[in-house]
């Protein structure tokens, strides 16, 4: 009877789990550095836009994790929905808004975001094995 007997060696990061924790590891720290690009982005849009600028806005815009999410937001400033465009007062006012948060995931659906993830697997590849 003719037989082929073939073993397989399962180890290393890839059978161990550690290749699954590198894997998280680089998700999680490229949606910081997503949101974070989000932010900077938000922030210049800003500081472009606004012609009489009052530090109080611009501050309270912040990134945070909400769940599994990095959110960038105003922190639900009352005029927050005005200044971006999309309150229903825009549309009675010749203010249509400064759509800084519109432009700035714009820009990272445009390439920004790929890029930083691009730069969070080149960081973690060698922990994959």
């Amino acid at each position: 009877m003719a037989q082929i007997e073939i073993d397989v060696d399962a180890s290393g990061p890839m059978f161990d789990g550690q290749a699954n924790i590198a894997v998280w590891r680089m998700i999680e720290d490229a949606k910081d550095d997503i949101g974070g690009q989000g932010l900077a982005h938000v922030q210049d849009i800003l500081d472009v836009s606004i012609r009489n600028p009052t530090p109080y806005y611009e501050t309270q815009v912040t990134v945070e994790r909400l769940g599994g999410a990095v959110v960038v937001h105003d922190r639900e400033i009352i005029y927050g929905r005005w200044l971006e465009g999309i309150s229903s007062r825009n549309a009675e006012t010749s203010f249509k808004g400064y759509h800084a948060f519109r432009r700035a995931t714009d820009a990272l659906e445009a390439g920004d975001a790929q890029r930083l993830l691009e730069r969070q697997v080149a960081l973690h590849i060698g922990e994959m094995g």
